[in-house]
């Protein structure tokens, strides 16, 4: 550098000792190697509040006070960034609605949870054009309330706040969801490499809305849930019923559901086309440093007010736009419609000949009447068979309307906040739903130690108390909280039926268990755990460790009438790497598969290998295959299977489809035999570093306080009460 420290042409004056790029990371040379940032991508060290307790500090916060400024908010216009028709409420609708509807059955992912839609893909969707600037409105808001209220809740807050100032009769708010600080790693948004590409590359046959590739649910990269044009931005709304019908289904809604928030959705506020799209700057993450984080700037014109360009459809659904009311049906059912093209060029539908008084206004001069329009999903529910007698009823009885709405609203905002439990503030409804997944309260009362003693006289092996325990638990998903041991809802339907979890041992070790938990006045779920703990218990002093595993009752048991067993068959495991089972081959292997179960149940990179080698020495396998047992001690809760892994007097030999060989390297003799999920732990380097840890002579008793540990959280994950 010259003396006024600015670098000389052509040279860079940083060093490059590390990659700083987004997205360039050291293994991209080896892009088939397991990548492991999943199980680490919420690590404390970018949380700006490590050791707060945001599920605290939010009960202290002035919950009337917020909702009055944030009520004030919606007819604060300001300059910047005007409210149409001097009202914030549909903007903030669809920031809530688009946050929220990001959340998918199949996996549990996406959803309003924690305030990702601040952070890449989302902030930078096409589809999310201009909620920006709703989060951007929201900030004076967040600035006073401070750390006591999240963006997550303050995010879902602005909808229904925004419902209740134009009339709706809201069902309820919970507070509680805890914002995260980076975009979220684990969520696979699709193979697509460009911005709404055709959606033919996410169908097996793109007819049959069906063979979308799960677990997406949206049907195009860069949208939340339909194409508002038509099936490839091909109108047809009898083709777009069936890719609403599917993607409202994987996004945990029926058909009563998805008309009411299709009609309810439409029911307030707009879409903006009215001007050229090719005039808008570049999504937040690709804008300018002087952008300051705002994207889809015009620069070229006014870009605001009646000049906003977002989806390229342009007009209000109904003639009030800030009112809740039934203008919606009164529009659709009362008109018939034409297609015609937007000022920006898209397909919109508009009525034939309707009355002037019927027209809304324009949103910056009152004395202007505009054309009011309908997407192709909107004409869906007039043409669709099932879709249009719903709209009828609704349309006989608004009260019902005015409910159905209310309550898949609330469904639709809190689906990924677990169990009302967890609910926190004023407004959190009392009423237990279905989808909540409820489980009555439990007897933490009973006698352990004599329950405990007969666990120990039952005749189990340690094997089904320890296996039964761990299949129980592992339906835990922490990306909606859904599943796990609370409630023994593997002795249900469709549980207790799925492959994974052996029907005809389960069904001997609970008919064991279930006489056990009446005679002690234990709930069946307690006894299920304490079995386990008591397996892994018997198995630690196999090894020579004398060990007692920490144990929290209370759990109760759910009953059929508590369980929508429909909506828990997307827990079922297609595969469980702990107990070193693949229900068939699929496109994705063993061993990724492995890490999608761990990061589900919130589980480090060491836990996953902890509990991985212990329970292949317990003897967990399914069906009792020996793969990966790489001990001559099977039941003793040993370090043998790291000790062999990395063993260098034996070498590894391929032996068919996902099953490998330990031969003896002087013998040439077959000593054990192993599965891709075994041999991973040893040929990728993180793993292998873990591996070695607990293969050391010195780190025996190490691995057994660690397996406790990692046992305890697999089988205490659904215990928010003790949180």
């Amino acid at each position: 550098m010259d003396g006024n420290d600015t670098p000389k042409s052509g040279k860079c004056p940083v060093m490059h000792g590390a990659i700083t790029e987004t997205g360039s990371s050291v293994m991209d040379w080896w892009p088939k190697a397991l990548n492991l940032d999943i199980l680490h991508q919420h690590d404390t060290k970018p949380n700006p509040l490590h050791g707060f307790n945001y599920r605290e500090e939010v009960k202290s916060l002035d919950f009337d006070a917020l909702k009055k400024d944030l009520s004030a908010l919606m007819t604060d216009s300001q300059d910047w960034w005007p409210a149409d028709w001097g009202h914030y409420g549909g903007l903030m609708i669809r920031m809530s609605w688009h946050a929220a509807g990001t959340y998918r059955i199949q996996d549990g992912r996406g959803g309003a949870g924690t305030g990702n839609h601040r952070f890449a893909p989302l902030n930078s969707w096409p589809d999310n054009a201009n909620l920006d600037k709703a989060r951007r409105l929201l900030w004076p808001i967040k600035k006073k309330y401070g750390n006591k209220l999240s963006w997550a809740d303050l995010m879902v807050l602005a909808g229904t706040v925004a419902y209740e100032t134009m009339g709706l009769k809201t069902y309820g708010f919970a507070f509680g969801r805890e914002d995260i600080w980076h975009p979220e790693k684990d969520v696979y948004w699709g193979a697509e490499r460009e911005w709404l590409a055709p959606s033919d590359e996410r169908y097996g046959d793109v007819a049959n809305p069906a063979t979308m590739e799960n677990p997406l649910a949206a049907v195009q990269m860069g949208l939340i849930y339909v194409n508002p044009e038509g099936v490839n931005g091909q109108p047809d709304p009898l083709k777009t019923a069936a890719q609403v019908r599917e993607t409202f289904a994987r996004m945990a809604m029926n058909d009563e559901e998805t008309v009411a928030l299709t009609a309810g959705g439409h029911t307030v506020g707009k879409t903006h086309g009215n001007g050229r799209a090719e005039d808008l700057g570049p999504e937040p993450e690709a804008a300018d440093l002087f952008e300051q984080g705002l994207g889809w700037n015009n620069h070229k014109g006014r870009g605001i007010g009646r000049d906003t360009v977002t989806s390229g459809i342009e007009g209000a659904w109904t003639t009030h736009p800030t009112k809740w009311d039934m203008g919606y049906f009164k529009l659709l059912f009362g008109y018939e419609w034409a297609l015609q093209k937007s000022p920006a060029g898209a397909w919109q539908w508009e009525p034939v000949d309707i009355a002037d008084e019927d027209r809304p206004v324009d949103v910056e001069d009152p004395s202007i009447r505009v054309t009011p329009i309908m997407t192709d999903a909107d004409m869906a529910m007039k043409m669709d068979p099932t879709y249009r007698a719903i709209c009828e009823k609704f349309m006989a009885d608004p009260a019902a309307f005015d409910d159905a709405f209310a309550r898949a609203w609330f469904k639709l905002t809190h689906r990924d906040m677990g169990p009302k439990e967890r609910y926190i503030g004023p407004e959190a409804p009392s009423e237990d739903l279905i989808w909540q997944d409820p489980v009555p309260a439990g007897n933490a009362g009973y006698d352990i130690a004599l329950t405990k003693d007969k666990i120990a006289a039952s005749g189990l092996s340690i094997s089904d108390m320890v296996t039964t325990a761990w299949d129980s638990a592992r339906t835990f998903r922490g990306s909606d909280l859904r599943g796990g041991a609370n409630g023994a809802r593997i002795r249900l339907a469709p549980q207790k039926d799925w492959e994974g979890n052996e029907p005809d041992r389960l069904a001997r070790v609970l008919g064991v268990l279930e006489p056990i938990a009446a005679q002690t006045g234990a709930s069946i779920a307690d006894v299920i755990v304490l079995a386990g703990n008591y397996g892994v218990e018997q198995a630690a002093k196999a090894a020579g460790f004398d060990i007692k595993l920490p144990f929290a009752p209370g759990r109760g048991d759910a009953t059929d009438a508590m369980t929508d067993a429909d909506s828990f068959k997307y827990l079922e495991p297609l595969a469980d790497g702990f107990r070193n089972w693949v229900k068939k081959d699929y496109a994705v292997t063993p061993e990724e598969m492995l890490l999608d179960r761990a990061q589900l149940m919130g589980l480090s990179a060491p836990e996953m290998t902890c509990l991985i080698g212990g329970m292949r020495v317990i003897g967990t396998n399914y069906g009792g295959t020996k793969h990966g047992v790489f001990t001559d001690r099977e039941g003793a809760l040993t370090t043998d299977f790291f000790v062999n892994l990395t063993d260098m007097g034996f070498k590894w030999e391929p032996k068919g489809s996902n099953l490998y060989a330990i031969v003896d390297r002087r013998t040439g003799a077959e000593k054990f035999t192993a599965t891709r999920v075994d041999l991973v732990f040893g040929s990728n380097s993180v793993l292998r570093s873990y591996a070695e840890v607990y293969a050391q002579d010195d780190n025996q008793e190490k691995f057994i306080h660690d397996f406790v540990a990692a046992w305890t959280k697999v089988m205490n994950a659904d215990r928010f009460d003790l949180a």
